[in-house]
């Protein structure tokens, strides 16, 4: 009986022993991989054991039995998400079964800031290791995607829409440039669309002069003001003579130096609205939302100039008279005293 005792007495002790270790475990950090950072990629529909050999596989966690009672001690073995997760430090099992629980998974957020050209957003893209900037650019070539919108689209300049993406690491350009046509196409919903078929406007052409809005100013109060003036000059057939539609054509030339000279006002490009009257062929940037809604909802305004204040603002001016007081103001002038400081 005694023997007995003994035995079962040692039993306890030695569960004791094991459970105490696995207590220890699952509250103890690890770190098995070498690497700064490791990925563990759970495809959907994994099995827990699955989730289970490719946790320990990878270095987050010790051994199958450490993370069978992380899983029993958390109760989240039926809530395990699928998805690309990131480890940078030593974790507590605990710890990385809540992580994946609660579907923590690593995303690149990648900002496009209203503005950019197709190979300015290409330059991001690249800048954030997710593919070359050619393949974005070769990506936003293929026009299939809003071929219903606008027909005579040859690329995707003006509809990848600006805006922060949350992307899986493997994310490539082709994906990218869906999710940036679709964004596009629901701010562009059916209320705007209506508004721009009643003012006799295309998709295109609504598109064009949103990014024409865009390129001329980054406050909203003057959006629709801006949209305003271009949509009076249209009308009474007056020429854009809008600076960055210059910009933007010197930039497809290759001849984009930083700044704009006289003599490039008279490039020969039907994206130079001094040379060329109307809208130019298509847009030259990616517009935001709000120049979007300017381009179909102008001010009720009858301004045909406005010059720039030098303080992100704009003077906007009814008449030429006008508008040239406005610029010996606010260039002229503004100009020569700066020069005269010390």
């Amino acid at each position: 009986m005694k023997k007995l005792l003994g035995f079962l007495l040692l039993v306890l002790v030695g569960a004791g022993a094991a459970a105490a270790l696995m207590y220890m475990r699952v509250n103890q950090p690890y770190r098995g991989y070498q690497a700064a950072e490791q990925f563990v990629e759970i495809p959907p529909g994994a099995v827990s054991r699955t989730i289970g050999d490719r946790l320990v596989a990878a270095g987050v966690i010790r051994d199958l039995s450490t993370y069978r009672v992380a899983l029993y001690v958390t109760g989240e073995g039926r809530r395990l998400q699928a998805g690309d997760y990131r480890f940078d430090r030593a974790m507590t099992p605990l710890e990385v079964i809540d992580k994946i629980a609660r579907g923590d998974v690593y995303v690149i957020n990648v900002t496009f800031p209203e503005g950019l050209t197709v190979a300015e957003m290409a330059k991001i893209f690249e800048a954030h290791g997710l593919g070359s900037a050619a393949s974005f650019v070769a990506a936003s070539r293929d026009a299939a995607a809003i071929r219903d919108l606008d027909p005579a689209a040859s690329d995707l300049e003006g509809y990848l829409f600006p805006e922060t993406y949350a992307l899986s690491r493997h994310t490539d350009a082709a994906t990218l440039v869906r999710l940036m046509v679709a964004r596009f196409e629901r701010v562009l919903g059916p209320d705007l669309r209506q508004a721009a078929a009643a003012r006799n406007l295309s998709v295109r052409q609504v598109v064009t002069l949103a990014s024409i809005v865009e390129k001329e100013t980054a406050k909203a109060d003057e959006r629709p003001l801006v949209a305003a003036v271009y949509t009076t000059r249209l009308r009474l057939g007056m020429p854009l003579q809008c600076d960055p539609t210059v910009i933007y054509a010197l930039q497809r030339a290759g001849r984009w130096g930083g700044n704009l000279h006289h003599d490039d006002l008279a490039l020969d490009s039907p994206y130079n609205t001094y040379r060329y009257p109307g809208l130019p062929p298509g847009p030259i940037a990616s517009p935001g939302a709000a120049s979007l809604e300017a381009a179909v909802h102008p001010a009720d305004a009858d301004y045909l100039y406005f010059v720039s204040r030098n303080d992100g603002s704009h003077g906007f001016a009814r008449t030429l008279e006008e508008h040239n007081r406005n610029v010996q103001k606010y260039q002229v002038q503004y100009f020569r005293d700066r020069r005269q400081r010390p």
